[in-house]
């Protein structure tokens, strides 16, 4: 069986050391919060003092206003309407979609109970950032059967990907927590290769 799984929560406490660290290593967080994290949260045993905890939040209140799902993107300006494009990011796209799926006439449409709906949330998605699934994959401890090497799409680096013995890990470039939305034609490229049980473009040609 195949499976697919994108931007996953593996477990917390891969998912966490990958984020603390991804936020460091993006200069989101300060070198004393860093070390005060690594010091503090036993990521082994999964047991987080208060004092990790203390510095975890002291880490999430450093990166500031951004927005942590594509830490690169502009933030929402709810005064203006930016025309939809897949060739350009929205970052009130969001708010659209929350709106939608939260009229009753919808969820009715698609017959779901009455209930309300928020979104969640690539290699810039600060919150289940690329070092996380590194992290959770290398746990498994799986041998390497295609070393990392970039993927192309449109005469571009399209990403990155490695093959281990029953998983592959592709990263994205460029894309944040939703990928399709920052990166379609990079997504499309990837699922494609997927569905056809084979690794990325390794070159342009």
């Amino acid at each position: 069986m195949t499976l697919q799984i994108g931007n996953a929560w593996i477990d917390d406490s891969t998912s966490y050391e990958g984020m603390y660290d991804y936020y460091w290593t993006h200069a989101l967080n300060s070198d004393e919060t860093n070390a005060g994290i690594n010091k503090n949260c036993d990521y082994v045993s999964g047991n987080f003092s208060d004092a990790c905890y203390q510095y975890q939040s002291q880490g999430d209140g450093e990166y500031g206003g951004i927005d942590i799902y594509n830490i690169y993107a502009p933030l929402c300006d709810g005064s203006t309407q930016t025309p939809g494009s897949v060739k350009s990011f929205d970052p009130c796209s969001d708010g659209y979609v929350s709106s939608y799926l939260n009229r009753a006439e919808v969820q009715e449409a698609l017959h779901v109970r009455n209930t309300s709906w928020t979104h969640c949330g690539g290699d810039i998605d600060g919150r289940v950032p690329v070092t996380s699934s590194r992290y959770s994959v290398n746990r498994l401890k799986l041998p390497i059967e295609t070393a990392w090497r970039p993927w192309y799409y449109n005469e571009e680096v399209g990403g990155y990907v490695v093959g281990y013995k029953g998983v592959v890990l592709t990263t994205v470039r460029g894309a944040g927590h939703t990928v399709p939305s920052y990166q379609p034609e990079r997504a499309l490229v990837m699922i494609s290769s997927f569905l056809q049980g084979k690794l990325p473009p390794p070159s342009t040609e």
